[in-house]
């Protein structure tokens, strides 16, 4: 049964991107110098945010360190300095668009834009034939990227997905063709889950949503058990769920999900407190969850934003409260404004303990910090100290939670102790040995 919700005054959906922000009524208490170095920064990084964000998770009273203001809006410290001064030539310069776009996509190559060998190692084949649409990098589950998907309702500063944003030739993961996608999972019975991913599968509309997800309910395959979809839409736009036109017709395509036995999971990505704060993300997510659809939820940990054990261990409870299944603690890749948001190691996981000490155990199915590297999924299991002829030494304990090779899951290794570390590949391994398990 589909829960009803007034809709007697729908909500006012209204974007702004580069082209029109200084349309945003907030922003004229900031500084032509402020908004400037936006403008520079957005010329590089992906920039979108609507009303949603704008007039219900921003306090602009805190402005420039509100968390959702950061999360959003760019900022100039986002670029390296050489970088946005490049930019800013470029700019001042009244260089035409091409000139700018020629600048913008030299300093986007800089930014490491397809980390962890997403395009050499993870793009799957189908009779030969490349699937630019697909990535399958661990056994059980298949990354499908929709078309009519490929973006967002607003843009997180931090994406690692940024790339597919910002129209560079080459970049973008994005296909149409279903077939392609249901006959490669008949092909791969390993293959149990299918996780629709972006951009945000979300922007799209029930009725091409349901283009996506029918083939493969009609194709009754099998080994496909769970069916995925990654989105921020409950943080950024929850009337999806709700008033929006079709938001009944999305509910009923979550039930006949149900109703084909597979079961449905919204990976819900939520980065502060205040983004289950609202009237409007509570009864989405009472909506969601009477289809009988899961909602797992899953954030990086960002500086700036939420690196501190108080605010994870609220956004936890806040989440378990309406009935979500924390999941991931991330570490952000290490890809476009990285520097800007990195937590070293060590101390994302003491944030990671010290939230954990504070929420019962139905909150402690959060894992984490993890990287998406390169390898695998790893997981900063935390820091020892053992007896050596010079005293007591510190080590970082680490762990797959997934691996390229599915050997290496669940299998703990050691790494010297490094304070400063931020991403997997300045870690050295212990012990004196001259390689990691995984590296030979």
């Amino acid at each position: 049964m589909i829960t009803e919700v007034i809709k007697s005054k729908p909500a006012i959906y209204k974007s702004y991107s580069l082209s029109n922000f200084r349309q945003i009524p907030q922003l004229q208490k900031l500084s032509e110098e402020e908004l400037f170095s936006m403008e520079v920064v957005a010329n590089v990084l992906p920039f979108k945010v609507n009303s949603y964000v704008i007039n219900e998770l921003i306090d602009w009273n805190n402005i420039p360190n509100d968390p959702i203001f950061r999360l959003t809006f760019p900022h100039k410290e986002m670029l390296h300095p050489l970088q946005f001064a490049e930019m800013e030539m470029a700019m001042r310069s009244n260089a035409d668009k091409n000139q700018i776009k020629n600048t913008a996509n030299s300093i986007r190559e800089q930014l490491n834009p397809h980390p962890a060998g997403q395009i050499e190692h993870n793009v799957p084949e189908l009779d030969g034939v490349k699937l630019p649409g697909l990535q399958h990098k661990y056994q059980q589950t298949v990354l499908f990227f929709p078309a009519q998907g490929q973006t967002c309702h607003a843009y997180c500063t931090f994406c690692f997905r940024w790339p597919q944003f910002v129209g560079m030739e080459g970049m973008k993961f994005a296909m149409r063709e279903t077939e392609q996608l249901v006959e490669y999972v008949r092909r791969h019975e390993e293959v149990s889950d299918v996780l629709f991913t972006g951009g945000d599968p979300m922007i799209m509309s029930t009725k091409i949503l349901r283009t996506y997800i029918e083939p493969l309910l009609k194709a009754n395959l099998p080994n496909l058990k769970t069916i995925r979809i990654g989105t921020k839409a409950l943080g950024y736009w929850p009337y999806r769920f709700t008033t929006d036109n079709d938001a009944d017709d999305l509910m009923r395509l979550f039930e006949e999900v149900k109703a084909n036995g597979i079961h449905l999971a919204l990976m819900a990505h939520f980065s502060h407190p205040v983004e289950l704060s609202t009237r409007a993300v509570q009864e989405a997510i009472g909506r969601i969850r009477d289809t009988g659809v899961e909602i797992r939820t899953q954030s990086p940990i960002l500086r700036h934003i939420n690196d501190s054990a108080d605010v994870w261990a609220d956004m936890l409870k806040k989440q378990v409260a309406l009935g979500c299944i924390p999941y991931y603690m991330f570490i952000p890749r290490d890809t476009g404004a990285k520097e800007y948001f990195e937590v070293p190691l060590v101390e994302a996981w003491n944030v990671f303990r010290k939230a954990y000490q504070q929420v019962s155990g139905i909150c402690r199915t959060v894992r984490g910090p993890s990287m998406s590297c390169t390898p695998g999924k790893v997981q900063m299991l935390g820091v020892s100290e053992i007896p050596t002829e010079n005293g007591m030494k510190k080590i970082m304990i680490l762990r797959f939670l997934q691996g390229r090779n599915p050997d290496w899951a669940a299998r703990p290794f050691f790494a010297e102790y490094d304070e400063k570390a931020t991403w997997f590949d300045e870690l050295r391994p212990a012990f004196g040995q001259k390689k990691f398990f995984f590296e030979e």
